[in-house]
C-alpha cells in the first residue's frame, strides 16, 4: 500500500483543501502515515507573507536531500506558493514531482497516482484566473471529527494593493448554494456539529452570479440543516457587510456571535492607497451598528503596520483606532511586499525596524485590551464545545465559546465533541480557564 502524509500551511482555506486532498488519497487506498515514512510529502502552501514561504522551501530542502539518497519522498507542492513559484522550485528540488495552483486541487490526487506509475512530473497551473477544476469530495477524513470547514468561495475581486491573494487564487467564484448544502448536510450525517463557512470575502457569495441568493440566504440555509449546533463564517470584508447579514444572525441563535472584520489601518491615507473601499469613519459606524444589533458579539480584526509611506502619524491613527474599538483579538502583521502586487513597487517602503517598533507596541496594547475585556467573562457561565486537547497542561482540554473564545477546563477524553456548561474562574489576554458545572 503506497503512504502519504499531509502538511497544511497557512489559512482555513487550506485546512479545508487539505481535508479533502487527505480524503481523496484515502479513498484511492493510500495510507496515511507520518512524513518521516511517507511514499509522498502533500504541502498544501500559503503566499500570504515572504516568511511562509520560506518555511516551505525549507521543509521541501529537506526532503530532496532524502530524496536524493533514497528516492523518498516525492513531494507534491500544491496551493497559493505552488502558483506563484511552484515551476521554479520544481526546477531546483529534485524531489518535487507535483505542482498545482489551488484551483486546480480536483486532479492532485490521481496526478500523484500517476506520477508513481510513470515517474513523470506533473503541473497543473492556474494560467486562466477563472477557470476551475475543483476536488469535489466531502472532507470526511479530518483530524477534528466534530467540526469542519466548508469554503463557499474561490478567489477575490477586491485586488487591495498589498494582497497575492487574487493572483494566486484567481477570481471571485461563488460555488453553487445547492452544492454547499448537501455538504453540510453530509459533514451533519456524519457527526459534525460545528461548521465555519470559508472564503477570502465570505459576504461576496453570490455578488459575481448577481442573483438574488447572497451570503445572508446561505447562512440562513445552513444553520437549518439538522444536527448543526453552530454555524461560524470567515472572513468579511468592510465594504462588502451587508445589513441583511445583520439580520440574520440577529434572528438565528446557532450562528455564533463572532466576526473577523478586518481593518487594515485605521489611517485614511493608507486605507486608500491600500485600495479598501471605505474610510475610517465608515468603518467605525459599521462596527457600532454591528454592536448595537448583536451586543453579545466577539469582533476581531487584522492590522499591517509599515505599508509604504505610513507616517507616525497614520500609524497613530490605526493605534488610537484600536483604543477606541476595543477588538477581542487583533490579527497583526508587519507589512511583507509580495512580487506582482501594486504595494511592492510604491515609494516609500519603510525600515524593517519601525515595522518591528510599530509591531510590538501594537501587540503590547491588544495584550491589555484582550486581557481586560476577557477578565468580563470572570464569574460568567458559558456553553463550551470541546474541540482538542489544551496545548499546556497535561489534563485539560480545550474549547471554545459561541463568541470563539478559547477557554481551557480540566477533563479527560471523554469529554471531546460535548457542549457543556462551564464557569470562568479565570482570564489571560489569550485565553480563559473554567470549571465544568
Amino acid at each position: 500500500m503506497k503512504s502519504f502524509a499531509i502538511k497544511v500551511f497557512g489559512c482555513q482555506m487550506n485546512s479545508y483543501d487539505g481535508d479533502r486532498i487527505r480524503t481523496s488519497m484515502i479513498h484511492m487506498g493510500w495510507k496515511e502515515v507520518p512524513e518521516e515514512n511517507a511514499d509522498a510529502v502533500i504541502l498544501v502552501t500559503c503566499s500570504i507573507r515572504d516568511k511562509a514561504e520560506q518555511k516551505v522551501a525549507s521543509e521541501i530542502g529537506r526532503y530532496d536531500l532524502r530524496y536524493r539518497k533514497t528516492g523518498s519522498p516525492a513531494v507534491a507542492l500544491v496551493g497559493c506558493m505552488a502558483q506563484r513559484i511552484g515551476l521554479t522550485i520544481s526546477k531546483k528540488f529534485r524531489c518535487v514531482r507535483l505542482v498545482s495552483g489551488p484551483r486546480h486541487l480536483g486532479l492532485v490526487p490521481q496526478g500523484i497516482e500517476d506520477s508513481f506509475s510513470d515517474g513523470a512530473q506533473r503541473f497543473f497551473m492556474d494560467d486562466d484566473p477563472r477557470a476551475l477544476e475543483d476536488l469535489e469530495v466531502v472532507p470526511t477524513e479530518r483530524t477534528n471529527p466534530f467540526k469542519a470547514y466548508v469554503t463557499i468561495t474561490y478567489g477575490c475581486d477586491r485586488f487591495c494593493t498589498y494582497c497575492i491573494v487574487p493572483y494566486v487564487r484567481g477570481r471571485l467564484q461563488s460555488r453553487s448554494h445547492t452544492e454547499i448544502i448537501k455538504e453540510a448536510e453530509t459533514l451533519a450525517a456524519s457527526g459534525v456539529t460545528e461548521i465555519t463557512l470559508l472564503g477570502q470575502n465570505v459576504d461576496a457569495y453570490g455578488k459575481d452570479k448577481k442573483g438574488e441568493y447572497g451570503f445572508a440566504s446561505l447562512l440562513k440555509d445552513v444553520s437549518m440543516i439538522e444536527g448543526i449546533r453552530r454555524l461560524r463564517f470567515a472572513t468579511s470584508h468592510p465594504k462588502d457587510f451587508d445589513e441583511d447579514i445583520l439580520e440574520v444572525m440577529a434572528g438565528t441563535p446557532s450562528i455564533c456571535r463572532a466576526i473577523n472584520l478586518p481593518v487594515q489601518s485605521g489611517s485614511d491615507r493608507i486605507l486608500k492607497e491600500m485600495n479598501r473601499g471605505y474610510t475610517r469613519s465608515q468603518y467605525i459606524e459599521l462596527v457600532k451598528r454591528i454592536r448595537s444589533v448583536l451586543p453579545d458579539v466577539s469582533l476581531t480584526t487584522d492590522l499591517i503596520v509599515g505599508f509604504p509611506q505610513e507616517a507616525e502619524e497614520d500609524f497613530r491613527d490605526s493605534y488610537g483606532l484600536l483604543k477606541e474599538l476595543r477588538f477581542d483579538i487583533i490579527h497583526t502583521a508587519a507589512y511583507s511586499p509580495r512580487e506582482g502586487t501594486k504595494a511592492a513597487i510604491m515609494e516609500g517602503q519603510i525600515d524593517n525596524k519601525v515595522k518591528a517598533a510599530r509591531l510590538n507596541e501594537i501587540n503590547a496594547l491588544q495584550s491589555q485590551l484582550a486581557r481586560e475585556l476577557n477578565e468580563e467573562y470572570v464569574g460568567r457561565k458559558v456553553e463550551i464545545l470541546f474541540d482538542g486537547p489544551a496545548p499546556r497542561g497535561e489534563g485539560s482540554l480545550q474549547g471554545r465559546t459561541k463568541t470563539d473564545k478559547v477557554v481551557i477546563v480540566k477533563g479527560g477524553p471523554e469529554y471531546m465533541g460535548r457542549y457543556m456548561d462551564v464557569k470562568i474562574i479565570r482570564a489571560s489576554h489569550w485565553s480563559l480557564e473554567g470549571e465544568i458545572i
